[in-house]
C-alpha cells in the first residue's frame, strides 16, 4: 500500500498500526541493535513510485523501518513524505547480482543499491524479522 505519510492523519495511523503492527518501544529498538536503516539508494522502481521520484529532480534515496509485523519504505517527492507499507507475509526480498536487493509487494517494487556492509547487515536482520513472523512449514505441523 503506497501512501502519503506527511500530515498527521489519525485514520491513516490507525491503518498502518493495524497492518504492521505499533512502532518498537525503545527497549526494542536497544535490543535489536535499532530498527532504522541507513540512506539508501533506489536504483529503479515501479511505475507509480517512479512517476512519483521524478517530480523533483533531486537523487532518490529512501530508508526503511522496521516494524513487528512488517516494513515501511519511505521516501521524498517534493515536499511530500511517502511510505510503502509492506507486511511480512507479502513482502518479497531478492538479493540479484551487483549488491542490489529487490523488495516486492503484489505489483509494487523497489531496487535497492547496498555499497557498505551496514546495508548488508540491514537487510539479513530483514531476512531474520520475517523469519521469526512467517508460521511454519506444513511438514512441521
Amino acid at each position: 500500500m503506497l501512501c502519503n505519510i506527511s500530515y498527521n492523519d489519525p485514520n491513516l495511523k490507525l491503518k498502518i498500526d493495524t497492518t504492521l503492527g505499533k512502532p518498537f518501544t525503545l527497549q526494542q529498538r536497544w535490543k535489536m541493535g535499532g530498527i532504522g536503516s541507513p540512506k539508501l539508494t533506489i536504483s529503479s522502481c515501479s511505475k507509480e513510485i517512479y512517476s512519483l521520484l521524478i517530480l523533483d529532480h533531486n537523487s532518490n534515496y529512501c530508508n526503511i523501518e522496521l516494524r513487528p509485523n512488517g516494513i515501511i519504505i519511505r521516501f521524498r517527492s517534493l515536499l511530500e513524505t511517502y511510505g510503502l507499507i509492506i507486511p511480512y507475509y507479502k513482502l518479497k526480498l531478492y538479493k540479484g547480482q551487483a549488491n542490489i536487493y529487490s523488495l516486492y509487494i503484489d505489483n509494487q517494487y523497489v531496487k535497492i543499491m547496498a555499497d557498505s556492509l551496514s546495508i548488508h547487515n540491514f537487510f539479513k536482520k530483514i531476512g531474520t524479522e520475517k523469519a521469526r513472523i512467517s508460521p511454519p512449514p506444513i511438514e512441521d505441523l
